[in-house]
């Protein structure tokens, strides 16, 4: 049967091309990575020290919580 023979060739195909289209990604990713371990060393050596989880900081002011609920508007 010509069909079938056909048939399993395109889906042979499709999972050749899905297969490398998973190594490619892969590869990228690891290339990312370690392009960013790089930055990263680089600036170690500059002297930048990342904040450590800490948030940024913001220009917008911050209301604390007690003069929020404690004081009644006039």
């Amino acid at each position: 049967m010509p069909e079938d023979d056909a048939v399993e060739k395109v889906l042979a195909d499709e999972r050749a091309l899905e297969d490398r289209r998973k190594l490619v990604i892969d590869d990228l990713l690891r290339q990312k990575a370690d392009a960013i371990k790089a930055f990263d060393e680089k600036l170690a050596k500059l002297g930048y020290k990342s904040q450590g989880g800490r948030p940024s900081r913001s220009h917008h002011k911050q209301v604390a919580p007690s003069d929020a609920k404690g004081k009644p508007k006039a």
